[in-house]
Formats: structure tokens, sequence, C-alpha cells
């Protein structure tokens, strides 16, 4: 009875499809005539039934099978649906767990746009988050609750969510009004509140994860609070990720203070057990940076076993890496990180069109793709267009992720090769031979 009550959008479907039925049969009953024959049902039952059945009953005796078939047949129907949609699912699951086990590390819009791609391929989804945004809504929450920044992790909770559900546009919610409430997100104001409940930053991204039903999960880099600063080439220090933009001038280096800070377990975990680790996309020294500078896990990222991908902007930011080309970002990540954190670059080369004179009146522009200058870095450049063009040049989720994904199948191939036993190669030698 439940597919009955209002809102199933299932009733009218129904009626629409029995309507067509009518149709359809009066359709063919008049064909059948005009060609000079007759459907004569009517005779026919009764030829059948008479010898059973009264004719007063029959009418009778019909409707009551007729329903009972139409009633039976729409059930079966029915359930045939809520099994093969529940066998979908639960196929579609099976695929997710078996994919790769990914742990993207970065902050900011460019590391969502990646989870959104990468979250219809796998379910073993870690993202490894900046703790040092004191900007916005977040600065503000850090300065007033003591709570650490929420605002990237609930970008990525948002992002690794089902989003259709409508608890996720309450996360994105910001607040435009109100004395103390006006430029707050939701996402943000929940986790600070879920801080408060738990005692614990982990534990209320673990909540928060639980509400909003993500793939994958979400892990601060550290527990520790942090401010990250920056030396600028003139060796001026800037302090606070909010303001190395707006001193407008060459980055020299950036570092954390405190410069020592514990990373937390569940990270270097899961950089030790991951097939692949994937740097950004995101702002090289306020995004990705960050990350590597707590203590210890630019060196275990160095040593995992996995593939390690830097996805590098597909343009510059105007106060960070302004005049930039891939190949120097590549440069001053690994300077900054102190150890070799990637194997291959994805680089950009398809540049914007419809947005690029505005992005140049800001002082931006696309990165070029100097794929042989990272070559010569001994790094392996990865070229594709991976853009997407709104009201914004961003990296298109999907293209990205099958970019991404095509590079660790590569890795995984020329792994499985490299390990391939001697005898293999001989017999497929003799196979091929006439």
């Amino acid at each position: 009875m439940r597919w009955l009550l209002p809102g199933m959008r299932l009733k009218r479907w129904l009626l629409l499809a029995f309507v067509g039925g009518i149709m359809l049969a009066d359709a063919a009953n008049r064909w059948v005539v005009a060609q000079g024959n007759a459907l004569n049902v009517n005779e026919l039952l009764d030829g059948v039934v008479a010898d059973y059945f009264a004719p007063s009953y029959l009418t009778w005796i019909l409707g009551a099978l007729g329903a009972l078939l139409l009633v039976g047949g729409v059930l079966l129907a029915m359930r045939a649906i809520v099994q093969g949609a529940t066998l979908r699912g639960a196929r579609e699951r099976s695929r997710l767990r078996e994919g790769y086990k990914i742990v993207a590390i970065g902050g900011g819009t460019g590391l969502s746009t990646l989870l959104r791609g990468l979250k219809r391929q796998t379910s073993n989804l870690t993202a490894v988050v900046t703790v040092s945004d004191d900007g916005g809504s977040s600065g503000r929450l850090t300065k007033e609750l003591g709570v650490l920044p929420p605002g990237d992790v609930r970008n990525c909770l948002v992002a690794l969510a089902d989003d259709e559900a409508l608890v996720t546009e309450l996360f994105r919610y910001r607040f435009n009004e109100g004395e103390g409430l006006s430029g707050h997100s939701f996402g943000n104001i929940f986790l600070a509140a879920m801080t408060g409940i738990t005692g614990n930053f982990d534990r209320a991204i673990q909540e928060s994860s639980r509400v909003l039903n993500i793939v994958g999960r979400v892990l601060p880099a550290t527990l520790g609070r942090v401010r990250l600063c920056a030396e600028l080439e003139d060796g001026t220090v800037v302090e606070g990720e909010s303001q190395i933009p707006l001193a407008a001038k060459r980055v020299a280096r950036v570092f954390l203070e405190p410069a020592s800070v514990a990373p937390l377990e569940q990270v270097v975990a899961a950089l030790h057990d991951a097939d692949a680790i994937v740097l950004g996309p995101g702002s090289l020294f306020t995004s990705i940076l960050p990350n590597l500078l707590v203590d210890g896990i630019a060196k275990t990222i160095a040593n995992a076993p996995g593939v390690k991908i830097y996805v590098c902007n597909v343009m510059t930011q105007r106060g960070e890496t302004t005049g930039m080309s891939a190949a120097d970002h590549v440069r001053t990540l690994l300077a900054n990180a102190g150890e070799r954190v990637c194997d291959y670059v994805v680089v950009n080369d398809e540049p914007p069109k419809r947005l690029l004179a505005a992005y140049a009146e800001e002082g931006q522009g696309p990165v070029i793709p100097d794929t042989d200058r990272i070559a010569e870095l001994g790094l392996t450049p990865v070229p594709a267009g991976v853009i997407s063009e709104t009201e914004n040049v961003r990296h298109d989720p999907h293209r990205l992720a099958s970019v991404v994904l095509a590079v660790i199948n590569r890795h995984v191939a020329d792994r499985a090769t490299f390990v391939k036993p001697l005898s293999a190669y001989r017999k497929t030698s003799k196979v091929a031979t006439p």
C-alpha cells in the first residue's frame, strides 16, 4: 500500500499506462474490424465457461479475476523494480569498494573538485585537508571558539556527500544577514558545534561524515593549532594564510608556526596503504604545501609505495603564483617539501577561451604547460585537457578524475610488467614466433 501514498510519483504513470493500454486495445479492435473480421471475445469466453458458471455470474467472476491479475501483476512488477534497484545499488557499492585506494591532499575548492570526480570511481578515498585557514568564516570561528578552521573540511564533506540530499544543501548554506551570523556557513557552525559536543575535531568530522553519508573519509593533516607564514623574496615575513596573497610579492618559502606539529596517525597510515597519492589541485602555497610542512608527511609520501601525482593549477593566482609556469610550480613544490613528493605532473594543455580576457584584467593567466622543463626535473608530465569554463576556469571533476585514474592504471600496468617473471616473457615470445 506504500506505493499508493502521496508523493511517490507512481500513480500518475500507472494511470498513463492504463489509458495507453485502452487506446491500444481500441486501435487493435478498429484494425481488425477494418479488415472485415471481429474479435468475439465475449462469445469465446461464454463457450469456455458456460458449462461451469451461470451467465449471470460471469461478469462478476471475470471482473474479480481481472482485478486480481491486475493488482498481482502491478505488485510483482514493483517488487521486481525494487529488487533490481537494490541489486544495481549493491553492485555499484561493490564496484566502488574494489576501486583504488587514493589519498588526495590539499584544500580549498580544488581538492573538492577532484573528490567529486573520484567518488564515482572508488569509495576508498581519503581527503587530507589543511587546517591553517585564518580568513573568512573559518578564521572567525577559530578566533572566537578556539576550534580548528572547518571551511576546507566542510568543502570536502559536501563534495563526497550525496549531491541530491537536502542536508548537503544545508551544509552549503551561507547566512547573508544576522548579527554574528552573516558570512558564516551552516556547515562551519555545525562542525564547530560538533567539536564542542565531542570534544575533538577529528571526532566531529566523523560524526558529520555519518550525517552526510559521504563516500570515503576526510582527515585533517594535524590536530595541532598552526599558523602559516611566508618569507617573501625581499626577506619580508608575512604571518597568516589570508595575508599571503595580499602581499602581492613573490613567495620564497612558506613555513608553519610552531615549526614542529605532529600529523594525524590515520593520515600516515593512509599514505602507507595508498595505491595513489594526489597533491592538488589547489593554491600551491596556501592549500597544498601546508599539509606537506606537517612533521613527517612529506617524507612519508616520498617513501610510500603508491604512485605520486601532482595536479597543477590551470590558472595562476594573483599574489601567489603570478607568472609561474607549470615547471615553476613543480620546482617550488619540491623545494618547499624537501622531498620527492610526486612522480607524475598533470598539466592542462587546453587554454581557456571565453574567460581569458576577464582573468587577464585581474592579473591572472593560464599556467604554461612547459612539459620539457618538467621532464628535466626527472618527473613525467601528463598533458591533458581538463578545464571547465563556467563562471570561472576550473578543473572539470570528471575529466580530471579520468586522467588521474589513467595515470594510476598506467603505473600499475608498468609495475606488473616490471615484476613479471622471465618465464612469462619466454612463453610469450614462443607463441608469437611463427
